[in-house]
Protein backbone atom coordinates (compact mmCIF):
# COMPACT_ATOMS: atom_id res chain seq x y z
CA UNK A 1 0.00 0.00 0.00
CA UNK A 2 1.34 3.30 -1.06
CA UNK A 3 1.32 6.50 1.50
CA UNK A 4 -0.79 8.34 -0.98
CA UNK A 5 -3.63 5.61 -0.44
CA UNK A 6 -3.92 5.69 3.54
CA UNK A 7 -6.59 7.66 5.21
CA UNK A 8 -5.47 8.82 8.78
CA UNK A 9 -7.98 10.04 11.12
CA UNK A 10 -6.43 10.71 14.46
CA UNK A 11 -7.98 12.33 17.50
CA UNK A 12 -11.15 13.31 15.77
CA UNK A 13 -14.74 11.77 16.34
CA UNK A 14 -16.09 11.06 12.53
CA UNK A 15 -18.62 8.44 11.19
CA UNK A 16 -17.01 6.89 8.56
CA UNK A 17 -19.35 4.72 5.41
CA UNK A 18 -17.46 2.17 3.78
CA UNK A 19 -19.03 0.37 1.20
CA UNK A 20 -17.19 -1.43 -1.72
CA UNK A 21 -14.22 -0.78 -0.16
CA UNK A 22 -10.76 -2.89 0.26
CA UNK A 23 -9.52 -1.74 4.01
CA UNK A 24 -7.25 -5.30 4.30
CA UNK A 25 -3.99 -4.45 5.60
CA UNK A 26 -5.59 -1.39 7.91
CA UNK A 27 -4.66 -0.87 11.60
CA UNK A 28 -7.22 0.30 14.50
CA UNK A 29 -5.75 1.54 17.62
CA UNK A 30 -7.67 2.85 20.79
CA UNK A 31 -10.62 3.16 18.47
CA UNK A 32 -14.66 3.40 19.71
CA UNK A 33 -16.64 1.58 17.44
CA UNK A 34 -19.54 1.41 19.53
CA UNK A 35 -22.75 0.89 18.10
CA UNK A 36 -21.18 0.55 14.56
CA UNK A 37 -22.59 -1.73 12.18
CA UNK A 38 -20.48 -4.51 9.44
CA UNK A 39 -22.54 -6.46 7.03
CA UNK A 40 -20.97 -8.58 4.54
CA UNK A 41 -18.20 -8.06 5.95
CA UNK A 42 -14.98 -10.03 5.46
CA UNK A 43 -12.65 -10.58 8.88
CA UNK A 44 -10.46 -13.06 7.58
CA UNK A 45 -7.52 -12.96 9.27
CA UNK A 46 -8.26 -9.64 11.64
CA UNK A 47 -6.81 -10.00 15.34
CA UNK A 48 -8.53 -7.99 18.16
CA UNK A 49 -6.05 -7.70 21.37
CA UNK A 50 -7.35 -6.12 24.45
CA UNK A 51 -10.84 -5.43 23.07
CA UNK A 52 -14.10 -4.96 24.48
CA UNK A 53 -16.39 -7.52 22.38
CA UNK A 54 -19.21 -7.56 24.99
CA UNK A 55 -22.93 -7.01 24.19
CA UNK A 56 -21.82 -8.63 20.63
CA UNK A 57 -24.56 -10.27 18.36
CA UNK A 58 -23.18 -12.47 15.97
CA UNK A 59 -25.72 -13.81 13.02
CA UNK A 60 -25.08 -16.08 10.18
CA UNK A 61 -21.18 -15.61 10.81
CA UNK A 62 -18.43 -18.01 10.14
CA UNK A 63 -15.83 -18.33 12.78
CA UNK A 64 -14.16 -21.27 11.05
CA UNK A 65 -10.85 -21.80 13.07
CA UNK A 66 -11.87 -19.17 15.37
CA UNK A 67 -9.47 -19.79 18.46
CA UNK A 68 -10.21 -17.42 21.73
CA UNK A 69 -7.65 -17.27 24.54
CA UNK A 70 -7.63 -15.62 28.01
CA UNK A 71 -11.64 -14.16 27.44
CA UNK A 72 -14.44 -13.55 29.79
CA UNK A 73 -17.28 -15.24 28.37
CA UNK A 74 -19.80 -14.87 31.63
CA UNK A 75 -23.10 -14.85 30.17
CA UNK A 76 -22.06 -16.12 26.58
CA UNK A 77 -24.49 -18.49 24.89
CA UNK A 78 -24.21 -20.54 21.73
CA UNK A 79 -27.62 -21.60 19.76
CA UNK A 80 -28.38 -23.28 17.03
CA UNK A 81 -24.85 -23.81 15.56
CA UNK A 82 -22.55 -26.31 13.64
CA UNK A 83 -19.89 -27.20 16.33
CA UNK A 84 -18.35 -30.18 15.00
CA UNK A 85 -14.70 -30.34 15.86
CA UNK A 86 -14.60 -27.38 18.55
CA UNK A 87 -13.41 -27.69 21.82
CA UNK A 88 -13.03 -26.06 25.36
CA UNK A 89 -9.83 -26.50 26.90
CA UNK A 90 -8.32 -29.29 24.31
CA UNK A 91 -11.79 -31.30 25.12
CA UNK A 92 -14.15 -31.99 22.10
CA UNK A 93 -17.24 -30.54 22.99
CA UNK A 94 -19.26 -33.62 21.60
CA UNK A 95 -17.53 -35.31 24.57
CA UNK A 96 -18.50 -32.42 26.64
CA UNK A 97 -22.00 -32.41 26.06
CA UNK A 98 -22.31 -36.52 26.23
CA UNK A 99 -21.18 -36.28 29.85
CA UNK A 100 -23.35 -33.90 30.79
CA UNK A 101 -26.34 -35.65 29.23
CA UNK A 102 -25.27 -38.80 30.79
CA UNK A 103 -24.66 -37.21 34.21
CA UNK A 104 -28.48 -35.34 34.17
CA UNK A 105 -30.01 -38.61 32.99
CA UNK A 106 -28.76 -40.09 35.73
CA UNK A 107 -29.91 -37.25 38.01
CA UNK A 108 -33.45 -38.22 36.93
Amino acid sequence: MNAESIVEVVDAKRQVKAEGADLSGSSFQDVNLAGSRFKNVSMAGVEFEDANLSGWKLHNVSLTDLRIQNADLRNASIEDSLTAGMTIDGIPLAALMAAYRALHSQAD
